[in-house]
């Protein structure tokens, strides 16, 4: 008895070790997954932080960086997808967490967007931005008593808008603002911080930007204007085009300098009204995502899309949809030197840089002006200090000492302030093909750059003056970069009208259409117009804005506000 009764013990002891064991390994498990969470999460924020101190411009320099970071984000979205319970159970994951994660991923998508000019990465951004809102990641930040909680909630907003403003999603953009307005009011009551004027100021201006880019009026509703480039507003090529163009080196637009330099001009996000409508007008319309935002945001699009980014710009320009483009709001002499720089070195053989500058104008005011490269004045640059010795008040000593008189060269009469882009500054980029667009109150001052190198030069000149009558306007748009992005509402915009049926704004936008063709019809058909403006003419983006521009001077030529 004593034997069986003793192997029985050993039965219970062996079944309470395993029981042990079996505990052991599942604590050991969790623990296991709880600090490959911790080092995913960890090791996403370093890369994500280091994405500041990549360069901004050319595009080898950062791709890599992008891919491991791209990398790092798929593994801790499928990760904490995959162990959700345990993470909340053992780690203490919250929702808003999660919403951070997946705002990191949408900000990842729209930095790519920006990077690369393509649209389709700004729609993947929509789709993570709409989920964090369908589910709810944050609706429960307010609880937790945190303010910096509260500001990562506002920013996320903030940048939620900009891609709707973006991709052109009017109406959930405008509920969006409405939604922001009363965080901003929860935040304020709840912790009364310091930046609460600064929010405030965010909601002004997005409210201004959207009642501005909606300010025509059709069947007595506001409508959404439409910058990008689509099939029905491509101008054909007539026929006989290839006959006369065949024989001509014909360029694509591959870099784009969007600079935005005007003071008071209305602006959200680093974004001028100017730069918003131009840089859309450089961009093919996307296509519409075909799936609910809901239904993407199961983390697939990341690890798809992975291998594209890595490859994308491998030096064949032809994958892309877009040309690439910098957007430069308010940058100093420096900054636009050193983009442009960078754009110019990474054009191919057949390539073209189109150079949009958006600024006030600087006036010498030289008594005896001879030097058109220098004398003439140029357009202003933002004046903050980076590089450049400045010393304001001493125009001939930059270095702050008193020189001696014997090595003074030159009398302050004849210094330029040098916080300005000149005609002679351009001239270096002269070596390739050039495609100008100047809007500036001194635009005429770019009218006759010198062609150096014998490349393909064209610029586009803004008026130097409007009518009394649209003074008012200035500040929220220039008139000429709307009849070079939206023709049809700028020609309304001119005879005032701002309130249109459905039937007169169809109407209006099908004429302009044709007249826009026959302009290029005439174009291939005179035998008056000079010969540089067919090497532009294979481009599409390039094309219209020429056919743009035509009509545009027509249009204040026969206005009778602007005799």
């Amino acid at each position: 008895m004593a034997a069986i009764s003793l192997t029985s013990t050993d039965k219970i002891a062996s079944s309470g070790n395993h029981e042990y064991s079996k505990e052991n390994n599942d604590q050991e498990y969790e623990d296991k997954i709880v600090q490959e969470f911790s080092h995913l999460l960890e090791k996403s924020k370093q890369l994500f932080n280091g994405l500041r101190d990549l360069p901004q411009y050319g595009h080898k320099q950062w791709q890599p960086y992008f891919g491991r970071t791209f990398d790092v984000y798929t593994k801790l979205w499928k990760f904490q997808q995959q162990h959700r319970v345990l993470l909340d159970k053992k780690f203490g994951l919250k929702r808003w967490q999660i919403g951070e994660i997946a705002s990191k991923i949408g900000q990842l998508y729209y930095h790519f967007y920006i990077r690369t000019s393509e649209t389709t990465y700004l729609n993947e951004a929509f789709a993570f931005y709409s989920a964090i809102r369908t589910r709810a990641y944050y609706s429960k930040v307010n609880r937790e008593e945190k303010p910096d909680l509260m500001v990562k909630k506002l920013r996320y907003y903030a940048r939620f808008i900009v891609v709707c403003l973006l991709l052109k999603k009017t109406k959930i953009m405008r509920e969006l603002v409405r939604e922001l307005n009363r965080q901003i009011d929860e935040y304020v009551k709840a912790y009364d911080p310091d930046d609460s004027l600064e929010w405030q100021l965010v909601l002004n201006e997005i409210s201004t930007f959207i009642d501005i880019d909606n300010k025509l009026n059709v069947d007595r509703t506001p409508i959404t204007l439409h910058y990008r480039l689509t099939n029905s507003l491509i101008p054909p090529l007539p026929n006989g085009a290839e006959k006369i163009l065949s024989n001509i080196q014909l360029y694509s637009l591959e870099e784009i300098l969007v600079i935005g330099n005007y003071q008071d001009q209305i602006k959200f996000s680093e974004l001028t009204i100017d730069m918003y409508r131009m840089l859309q007008a450089v961009e093919r319309q996307p296509m519409e995502l075909t799936s609910t935002s809901d239904d993407r945001t199961t983390m697939q699009s990341p690890a798809n899309h992975q291998k594209e980014i890595l490859n994308l710009h491998d030096g064949d320009s032809s994958k892309r949809l877009n040309p690439h483009k910098y957007l430069l709001y308010k940058p100093t002499f420096s900054q636009i030197y050193a983009f442009t720089a960078s754009a110019f070195k990474d054009l191919p053989s057949n390539g073209v840089l189109l150079l949009y500058i958006s600024a006030d104008g600087y006036d010498t005011h030289l008594k005896i002006k001879t030097e058109q490269s220098y004398d003439f004045g140029g357009v202003k640059t933002n004046n903050r200090r980076d590089d450049i010795n400045d010393n304001s008040n001493s125009p001939v000593n930059t270095l702050g000492k008193k020189s001696p008189s014997t090595i003074t060269t030159t009398t302050a009469t004849s210094i330029k302030d040098i916080h300005n882009i000149f005609p002679g500054d351009l001239y270096p980029f002269l070596r390739k093909p050039l495609f100008l667009i100047i809007d500036s109150n001194n635009s005429i001052v770019f009218q006759n750059l010198p062609n150096l190198f014998g490349q393909p030069l064209i610029s586009l000149l803004s008026p130097v003056k409007i009518p009394t009558a649209f003074h008012d306007y200035q500040n929220k748009g220039s008139l000429f970069t709307l009849f070079l992005t939206s023709p049809a509402f700028a020609f309304c915009f001119v005879c005032h009208l701002n309130e249109l049926t459905s039937e007169q704004w169809n109407l209006c936008q099908e004429n302009v259409n044709k007249i826009i063709f026959e302009i290029i019809r005439i174009f291939l058909k005179s035998k008056l117009v000079d010969g540089t403006f067919y090497h532009f003419f294979g481009d599409d983006f390039l094309r219209l804005f020429l056919a743009r521009f035509v009509f545009c001077y027509a249009v204040l030529r026969l206005h009778r506000s602007f005799k």
